[in-house]
């Protein structure tokens, strides 16, 4: 019973943690491929296309807003992981699966923080 309720307090405080993730991401647009046959209604569709991706793209600000709410959530992960941590080694409590669901979260995290960065900002 005490495992439980340690696993839905760890579910219920990662899923309050990833909420802001989730609904700070916009959907992205895929590219339309050119051919060389019937140029001017390929034309048509992909500047059309082109210039709503124009309107729908993320300035800046947003990345890097998206960015800090990532870097607060994997600083929350790695901090609940380590307590968890301590608690287990230095207090000999129960906790290893919830540290090993925060811990993964938090290298799961880390992972995607690198790659968004890397993809919206590499260039400069």
């Amino acid at each position: 019973m005490r495992f439980l309720a340690q696993l839905r307090f760890c579910c219920i405080t990662l899923v309050l943690v990833m909420m802001p993730l989730f609904f700070s991401f916009s959907g992205a647009t895929v590219l339309a491929a050119e051919s060389s046959g019937d140029g001017q209604v390929i034309r048509a569709f992909t500047e059309a296309q082109r210039a709503a991706e124009l309107r729908n793209a993320i300035p800046d600000q947003r990345k890097h807003l998206i960015l800090f709410v990532m870097g607060i959530a994997l600083l929350i992960c790695l901090l609940t992981a380590a307590g968890l941590g301590v608690a287990m080694a230095i207090y000999g409590k129960k906790v290893f699966v919830a540290h090993t669901i925060f811990a993964g979260f938090s290298v799961t995290l880390a992972i995607v923080h690198a790659v968004v960065a890397i993809v919206w900002f590499f260039p400069f």
